[in-house]
């Protein structure tokens, strides 16, 4: 049984991740600003047969966080795994969004995984155990249009990972990092960021469900000596096509990437927003955005990220196969 801690519990992401800890008989801290979506979380995870402690915390105030941490280890016991997956984000041109809008979600969404990560290295390092799991995405290498300040944050959790990763390595311990990259996903974040595009903001297809997440960040939580995690073919296939020809993807994501993150529907301005104020307060949102009907539970590429030896045991396989068919014909 593992003390885990997940921020952004209320809702998408950290919401499915609590569950499956849950269901596998970990006790969960729940951090998150909205109270009813904070609430909701606990009792998914009581039903699951786990035990919740839910802690209203933003995680942009690094005192709240450390009160956090302290008040998990007081009630529940020494943090074996901590999950930072809290974020915000502003769907604009970059030119429309405000300095005070980028600061804040440069705060929550980078910030609060540093200050998430103090909190969990300041207990884990003195007991020389403990895995801390940075939920990233495919943005943190490739960067797209109307989410500019949500790039730049990701791209900054993936710099100061490895920085991190390379200094417990150096001092040999044994706590590890490790971050998951993940695909789009159908969370409610589609329906309460702030937005000032014409027409509902929606993932990029293909389209993931939380469960997928959540299942690649316990797999990471329990294999954290690999570096990172890679989930959908979708994140694959952009990581790819950055390294090889990042100009030509500018192009085709300028072409592309307007249109592909805004459904046919027109925004309704009084959609709620959770940039400054958390929209769950009074609302649970569950972890499911509106987006079920066009997600998959599914990924292959998830399942070839995990299985990288047997893989690469079929390839020598097939290969040794085809050498020797070859040498019979000659």
């Amino acid at each position: 049984m593992t003390i885990a801690v997940v921020t952004g519990a209320s809702g998408g992401i950290g919401r499915a991740v609590a569950r499956r800890l849950a269901a596998r008989g970990d006790t969960v801290a729940l951090l998150a600003r909205g109270t009813d979506g904070l609430e909701g979380a606990a009792e998914d995870v009581r039903r699951a047969g786990g035990t919740a402690l839910p802690i209203e915390v933003d995680v942009a105030d690094p005192a709240g966080v450390e009160a956090a941490a302290d008040r998990v280890e007081k009630e529940l016991g020494p943090i074996g795994l901590w999950v930072n997956n809290a974020f915000a984000s502003v769907f604009a041109p970059f030119t429309e969004i405000g300095m005070d809008e980028f600061k804040r979600t440069t705060e929550v969404s980078y910030l609060g995984y540093v200050y998430g990560t103090r909190a969990a290295l300041d207990r884990m390092r003195p007991r020389d155990r403990g895995t801390i799991v940075q939920v990233g995405s495919a943005l943190a290498y490739r960067g797209i249009p109307l989410q500019s300040a949500y790039c730049g944050a990701k791209h900054a959790i993936q710099g100061f990972t490895e920085s991190l990763r390379v200094e417990l390595l150096h001092e040999k311990s044994n706590v590890r990092v490790t971050m998951v990259q993940m695909p789009a996903v159908n969370t409610p974040q589609f329906g309460w960021v702030l937005s000032r595009l014409p027409r509902r903001a929606q993932p990029v297809p293909p389209i993931y469900q939380p469960e997928v997440a959540a299942r690649a960040v316990l797999y990471a939580a329990d294999h954290p000596k690999r570096r990172e995690y890679w989930v959908g073919g979708s994140t694959a296939l952009t990581l790819a096509a950055n390294a090889v020809a990042p100009g030509l993807l500018d192009r085709y994501l300028a072409l592309t990437g307007f249109k592909g993150q805004q459904t046919g529907e027109r925004r309704d301005p009084a959609q709620p927003e959770n940039l400054w104020q958390p929209a769950d307060e009074t609302r649970d949102e569950g972890a499911h955005g509106d987006f079920d009907e066009r997600a998959t539970s599914r990924s292959l590429q998830l399942w070839a990220s995990q299985h990288h030896g047997l893989l690469a045991v079929a390839g020598g396989l097939a290969a040794g196969a085809a050498a020797l068919a070859l040498t019979r014909r000659a």
